[in-house]
């Protein structure tokens, strides 16, 4: 017999027991006193698929895949329709065989539609071949929009497309991180979380209206820590550092981890880190360097 989404949701991610409501689409949970709603669908060979709105935050997941183990992302090829799967990297939940969005809401928006939905996951099959799941979802007329609007995400987004643009630093091609976003760990009861912000630049390279987009988890205070570090970072042009920066849109994404709780997959993370701000500040030195030559 199958679990149902609601109570796979309860171990992973803290979701309590709802009372669920009757849905023409998508299957839908609402408890207004804890200020959560949940759409979901699950199918047959137990994977399940649910985006969530959690007093302002929203959520997308996916259930039922094969064990993650101890790492903190795992790498999903993703596909609507007839699309080419593209990859993206998804958070691992508590439990490890769920699959935290680090970008929900634009995930969500394509839900929305239903249709053919494949999700490739890599060495998932028990001889370590790729495993693919190819599933129909039933389209969702008021389910999902109920969970995105309820957190204040809006139904259609030009955005979206920007996102895609981004480069896998987080900056569109003709921008660079001057100084990368470096957060703090919270005070926190947990050992590890993420979080996930969009901000839009300024002309000095500053960043405004930033926005959380994803964290877990949610009670964290992973958020507010990479909100923090976003008055410290600072993006320039790439081939002229000095010139204003256009509007552009950015994204970073922050691992906490406390430590003794990291994974070899942390660790590679904190070393190529630590590579990338050795070289952008033997970038600058060499430019301020060329900027005081005399002509």
């Amino acid at each position: 017999m199958k679990r149902p989404l609601v109570t796979l949701l309860a171990c992973a991610v803290a979701l309590p027991a709802l009372a669920q409501d009757a849905s023409a689409d998508w299957d839908f949970a609402n408890d207004e006193r804890r200020k959560l709603m949940v759409a979901y669908t699950q199918f047959n060979n137990g994977v399940g698929v649910a985006t969530r709105c959690v007093d302002g935050g929203f959520e997308a997941v996916i259930t039922g895949l094969p064990p993650a183990g101890r790492i903190s992302n795992r790498p999903l090829r993703i596909a609507f329709g007839d699309e080419e799967l593209v990859q993206y990297s998804w958070s691992v939940g508590t439990d490890d065989t769920i699959a935290v969005s680090q970008l929900p809401a634009p995930f969500a928006r394509e839900l929305r539609n239903g249709g053919r939905l494949r999700i490739l996951v890599p060495r998932g099959a028990p001889d370590g071949r790729n495993l693919m799941y190819d599933l129909t979802l039933p389209a969702s007329s008021a389910s999902i929009d109920q969970t995105l609007t309820t957190c204040n995400r809006p139904l259609v987004d030009p955005r979206d497309a920007e996102l895609d643009a981004l480069q896998e630093d987080g900056v569109p091609t003709d921008l660079s991180w001057a100084v990368r976003p470096t957060a703090r760990f919270p005070r926190t009861d947990y050992a590890r979380g993420f979080a996930v912000a969009t901000c839009v630049t300024n002309p000095d390279g500053t960043l405004r209206d930033c926005t959380i987009e994803s964290e877990h988890p949610r009670d964290g205070r992973f958020g507010q820590a990479t909100l923090d570090a976003a008055r410290r970072a600072r993006v320039q042009n790439v081939d002229q550092p000095g010139a204003p920066v256009p509007v552009k849109l950015v994204l970073y994404k922050t691992t906490y981890v406390v430590s003794g709780y990291q994974t070899r997959e942390d660790e590679a993370r904190q070393r190529d880190a630590a590579r990338r701000e050795r070289e952008e500040r033997a970038a600058r030195r060499a430019a301020a360097a060329a900027a005081a030559e005399p002509d």
